[in-house]
């Protein structure tokens, strides 16, 4: 299974579309009838730091198992939480709350609704990938590196390709760790301006590209 098999035919999510295009003409207007960006960044912080830090993260381990992007909590976290929780902190939780979602996710494919994921994953045209005990490590691997494929989907796919659950969450947790903490890092910098603790961020994220771009490399053969 090379990395150009993954999407076969892919159709445009338009309701996403549509809600991103609502969101950017909300945002345009306000800013075109003067609202400072800065409060509003401010005014969100605030109501993600009423709800409190349970609420946050816990939704955090349910909802990108829906859909929802996993990188709007990480690039979040560290500015509504960090001087509550100290930076350390908040990327152990996000950590834990990812394997949490990670697990619900392969549960949900593997068990619970594995008809109707299947049914999605043929809709958005995935191929579910063949695993054997030869090709599993770089199948998961090549499946979770490869770009294309949203997060989720990526889980999916390797929940209904019954890939063993150890090593699913193994290699799904250490692919997504970088990319997580470097989005932490670099979305508590842009938040509060701090651009040097941005441009820290934005490093973790360049070293992960780069490692990324090894691995899948190294592995997309053996997962033929």
């Amino acid at each position: 299974m090379s990395p150009e098999s993954l999407p076969k035919k892919k159709k445009l999510p338009w309701l996403k579309l549509a809600v991103l295009a609502v969101v950017l003409l909300g945002g345009a207007a306000l800013l075109l009838r003067g609202a400072n960006p800065k409060e509003l960044v401010d005014q969100g912080m605030g109501l993600i730091r009423a709800a409190g830090p349970v609420v946050f993260f816990a939704a955090m381990a349910v909802l990108p198992a829906a859909g929802a992007p996993l990188m709007a909590f990480t690039l979040s976290a560290g500015e509504a939480f960090g001087a509550q929780l100290t930076m350390p902190g908040v990327i152990v939780a996000a950590l834990a709350m990812i394997a949490v979602n990670l697990a619900l996710t392969y549960w949900l494919a593997r068990y619970a609704l594995r008809p109707l994921l299947r049914n999605l994953v043929n809709r958005y045209g995935y191929k579910v990938p063949s695993i054997t005990k030869q090709n599993a490590l770089s199948v998961a691997l090549v499946v979770r590196l490869t770009p294309g494929p949203p997060f989720f989907l990526q889980g999916y796919l390797l929940g209904l390709a019954e890939v063993p659950f150890k090593l699913y969450m193994l290699v799904s947790w250490l692919c997504v760790l970088p990319w997580a903490v470097g989005a932490i890092i670099m979305g508590r910098g842009i938040l509060n301006g701090n651009f040097k603790v941005a441009a820290t961020g934005m490093g973790v994220l360049v070293v992960a590209v780069v490692l990324v771009q090894f691995v899948r490399k190294k592995y997309a053969k053996r997962a033929d």
